[in-house]
C-alpha cells in the first residue's frame, strides 16, 4: 500500500506473536464481581501480568506521575531490563517478537523433515549456513555479470527492473494498489528511492554522529566490493556515495510525503518521461510487468531531479550501486563474510545493535515472509481460535459505537459532516485475527540446498503477485501483515481496520485481567486504528474510501486549529540532545494515540458504568492509563533512537506515554499538580475527538 498503510500502523516496524483467549463481554473477576459470588464461585484465574494484569512492580513510584508518567509507570522496569545484545531497541514488542518466533520455530522445526513442506524446506535451507559457504558466490555471480555486462545506459532502466523484480531497491520503488481517486480500480503508482541510508538527512546533516554514520557508509560499500573481489573499491564506494548524495538532494522529505494530496499525482507514463528525462520509465515499468499507460507519481519534482542525476552519472556507479545493494539484500544466503559485513553497518553503525540474532530466529523471519501464507495458516491453526475471534469482534464492535458517540458530541464538526462521518464509521470493514482467505503460493518454488535461489525465487513471486493486481477486481479480503504479526493498521483507501491475531494477548489484552487494564491498552490500540480514518489524512478519504474534500471549509479550519496545538506539543519534546520529535512526522500517530485513548474510556465507562473499586490501591481511571503506560514499554540504543526520530511517523514510546497529559480523567485519577511537567491548565489540553 501507498500512504494508507505505510504511515497508520500501531507500530513502525514489528513482527510479534501469539495471541490468548479474549472475553466477548464484560469480564467478572474477583475484583469485579459481586460479594455473594465470590463466596460461591472458583475464582477467576490470575492474569497473566501482576495481580490485576498490570505489573506494579516494575513501577518507580519516587517520580511523579506529573513529572513523568512514562517513569512512573515503567521506570523501575527500565532501571533492570537491559536491552539484549541482539536488539537495537527493548520491551514489549520485543520480547513478544522472541515468543513469536519461538512458537513459530516450533511449527516449522517439526515439517522440516518433511521434503513435501514448503515451510520446512524453505527454513531448513536457510539453516544451513554450512552449505551456503561452501557455494561462495557462485549463486549470485550470474546476476553480478550481468551488472557488469551492462554496456551502455540505453539497458540501466532494463537492468534496474530485472534487480526490482528481485528485491532489490532501485532508484524508483512502483508497485500496484488501489487508486486513492478511483478505490474500486488498481493502479501503477511510484515513488523516490534510490538511498542505501534510512533518510536524505544521513547524506546532507552536519549533525557529527550522521557524519560519521556516513563515513562508516562509504567505508561499508568498499568493503563489500572488496569481498566481491572488485579492484579500486574505495574510490568507486566514494563514487556511489557522491552519486547517492546528489539523489538525496532531489528527495522530499518525509513530511512532504505523508501528505495524500501532495502524493497525488497521476499522469501518464509518456508524460513522466517528458517531466522527468534521464530515465527510462516506460521500460523500467514494462519490464516490472506493470505495462499501463498510467502511472501516480509521489514526489513528481524529486523525480525531476533523481533523473536528471541518473542522467548525468557514469555508468560504472550505476552498476556499481546495483551490486552492492544486491550483495546487501541477499547477504543472509551469501557467505558469512557478506551477512556480518551488512549486519556491521546495518545493524551495528546504524542501529547500534552488538550482536546478530542467532540464525534460527532469521530463518524463521525468512521462512514466515518467504512463505507467508503457508506458515500462516499453521499458525492461526494452533494460537488462535475461533472463540478469541468473536471476543475481538465484540471489543472492536464496543470502541467503534465509542468513536460514533463522539462523533455525535463533536462541538467542531458541522452536523452535515457528522452525518458523512457517521456513515463512513458505519462503513468500517474490522478485519480480525487472520484473512478469510488465503492467497494460493502453489506456484512458488522452493528448492532443497538452493538458499539464494529460494530468497531470489520468492522475492519475484511477491513482486509478479502484487503487478498482477493491474485489471482486476478490488481484493478486499488481502491483508499486509500476517497473523503472526503484533501490530495493528488502518488502510483509508478500503475503509478497513485490521487487527493481527498475535495483537491479542498480554500486555495488549488478558482475558483474566481487570477490564480497565484491557480497555487502556487493546481498547485504545482499537480506538488507535480506527481515529486513523479520521486524523489529519485519514480524514481525507469518504465513505467509499476516495481521496476527496468532503469536510466545511469551517471544520478543516477548527481541526487544522487543535492538530498544530498538538505539533507544537511535541516539537517540544527532545529525547537526544538537540534532537527533537518532529511534531508533524509524528502528527498522524499522535492524534490516533490521543483519540485512541479518548474513545477507549469512553467505551470503558459505556461498558462499566458507575465502577469506583480500587484494586491495589489503584482507581479505575488509574489502572486504565496504566494499561496504556505499559504497553510502550521500551528503551532505546542511541543510534536506533536517533534513526526513529529522524524516520519514524511515531513518537518514541516515552512520549507516547505523555499523550495523557491532553486528557481530563488522568487528570482525575492522578491529580498531577500545577509546575510539574505533564501538566496543562484545561484550555491548553489538546481535544479533538
Amino acid at each position: 500500500m501507498r500512504r494508507s498503510f505505510v504511515l497508520t500502523t500501531l507500530l513502525a516496524a514489528s513482527a510479534l506473536s501469539a495471541c490468548t483467549t479474549a472475553p466477548t463481554g464484560p469480564v467478572e473477576t474477583a475484583a469485579t464481581a459481586p460479594a455473594s459470588a465470590t463466596e460461591t464461585a472458583t475464582p477467576a484465574p490470575k492474569p497473566q501480568i501482576g495481580d490485576f494484569g498490570f505489573d506494579a512492580a516494575g513501577m518507580d513510584r519516587s517520580v511523579k506521575p506529573g513529572d513523568n508518567f512514562y517513569k512512573y509507570a515503567n521506570g523501575n522496569w527500565e532501571k533492570i531490563t537491559p536491552i539484549p545484545a541482539d536488539k537495537s531497541n527493548y520491551g514489549m514488542f520485543t520480547a513478544l517478537d522472541d515468543l513469536s518466533k519461538t512458537r513459530t520455530r516450533e511449527l516449522l522445526d517439526a515439517a522440516k523433515g518433511d521434503p513435501n513442506s514448503k515451510i520446512g524446506v524453505a527454513y531448513a535451507t536457510f539453516l544451513d549456513d554450512a552449505a551456503i559457504e561452501g557455494k561462495g558466490l557462485a549463486p549470485i555471480q550470474p546476476w553480478l555479470t550481468e551488472i557488469k555486462a551492462l554496456s551502455s545506459k540505453a539497458g540501466y532502466a532494463a537492468l534496474a527492473a530485472k534487480a526490482a523484480q528481485s528485491g532489490v531497491g532501485g532508484p524508483f520503488g512502483a508497485y500496484v494498489g488501489p487508486d486513492d481517486k478511483a478505490p474500486t480500480v488498481y493502479a501503477l503508482q511510484t515513488a523516490q528511492g534510490g538511498l542505501g541510508m534510512p533518510d536524505r538527512d544521513y547524506y546532507l546533516s552536519t549533525d557529527a554522529k550522521l557524519v560519521e554514520q556516513r563515513k562508516a557508509y562509504e567505508t561499508h560499500l568498499a568493503k563489500v566490493l572488496t569481498l566481491a573481489g572488485e579492484q579500486n573499491a574505495a574510490a568507486r564506494a566514494a563514487a556511489i556515495v557522491a552519486f547517492e548524495t546528489q539523489i538525496a538532494r532531489a528527495h522530499w522529505t518525509r513530511i512532504e510525503s505523508r501528505d495524500a494530496n501532495k502524493t497525488y499525482n497521476k499522469m501518464t507514463v509518456a508524460d513522466l518521461q517528458r517531466r522527468a528525462p534521464g530515465f527510462d520509465f516506460a521500460t523500467y515499468f514494462r519490464d516490472l510487468g506493470a505495462n499501463t499507460p498510467d502511472v501516480i507519481v509521489a514526489q513528481p519534482t524529486a523525480f525531476t531531479g533523481m533523473a536528471k542525476v541518473i542522467g548525468a552519472a557514469p555508468i560504472g556507479v550505476l552498476k556499481d550501486q546495483l551490486m552492492v545493494r544486491s550483495l546487501d539484500n541477499f547477504s543472509s544466503v551469501l557467505p558469512k563474510a557478506f551477512d556480518q559485513e551488512n549486519f556491521a553497518f546495518y545493524g551495528t553503525v546504524l542501529s547500534g545493535t552488538p550482536q546478530q540474532e542467532e540464525r534460527w530466529k532469521r530463518a524463521v523471519d525468512f521462512t514466515a515472509d518467504a512463505v507467508a501464507d503457508d506458515v500462516s495458516k499453521a499458525y492461526v491453526a494452533k494460537y488462535f481460535p475461533p472463540a478469541t475471534k468473536a471476543a475481538a469482534d465484540t471489543l472492536v464492535r464496543n470502541v467503534t459505537e465509542a468513536m460514533g458517540r463522539r462523533l455525535d458530541a463533536l462541538d467542531w464538526m458541522a452536523p452535515e459532516t457528522k452525518v458523512k462521518a457517521r456513515a463512513k464509521l458505519a462503513a468500517f470493514t474490522p478485519k480480525i485475527g487472520y484473512p478469510d482467505r488465503w492467497r494460493d503460493m502453489s506456484d512458488l518454488t522452493i528448492t532443497p540446498g538452493d538458499a539464494f535461489g529460494n530468497m531470489l525465487r520468492a522475492n519475484r513471486w511477491q513482486q509478479r503477485y502484487n503487478v498482477q493486481h493491474l485489471g482486476k477486481p478490488i481484493q478486499k479480503w488481502e491483508w499486509f501483515m500476517t497473523p503472526m504479526t503484533v501490530n495493528a493498521y488502518a488502510n483509508p483507501v478500503m475503509n478497513e481496520i485490521v487487527f493481527p491475531a498475535a495483537i491479542l494477548q498480554p500486555p495488549f489484552f488478558d482475558p483474566n485481567a481487570d477490564p480497565a487494564v484491557n480497555y487502556g491498552a487493546i481498547g485504545a490500540v482499537i480506538g488507535h486504528e480506527i481515529s486513523h480514518h479520521f486524523d489529519d489524512q485519514g480524514r481525507k478519504y469518504d465513505v467509499n474510501g476516495s481521496l476527496t474534500d468532503w469536510w466545511t471549509a469551517e471544520d478543516v479550519k477548527r481541526f487544522d486549529e487543535r492538530t498544530a496545538a498538538l505539533v507544537k506539543q511535541y516539537d517540544a519534546y527532545e529525547p537526544l540532545p538537540g534532537l527533537h520529535v518532529k511534531g508533524e512526522l509524528t502528527l498522524g500517530e499522535n492524534i490516533a494515540d490521543l483519540a485512541g485513548l479518548t474513545v477507549a474510556w469512553d467505551a470503558y465507562t459505556h461498558a462499566y458504568p458507575g465502577q469506583q473499586n480500587a484494586i491495589d490501591g489503584f482507581t479505575p481511571e488509574q489502572r486504565f492509563y496504566l494499561g496504556w503506560a505499559q504497553v510502550w514499554r521500551r528503551s532505546y540504543r542511541e543510534a536506533n533512537l536517533r534513526q526513529r526520530l529522524l524516520t519514524d511517523p511515531h513518537s518514541p514510546s516515552e512520549q507516547r506515554a505523555w499523550v495523557v497529559r491532553n486528557l481530563d480523567p488522568w487528570y482525575s485519577g492522578y491529580k498531577p499538580a500545577m509546575g510539574e511537567y505533564l501538566f496543562l491548565p484545561p484550555e491548553k489540553r489538546v481535544r479533538i475527538w
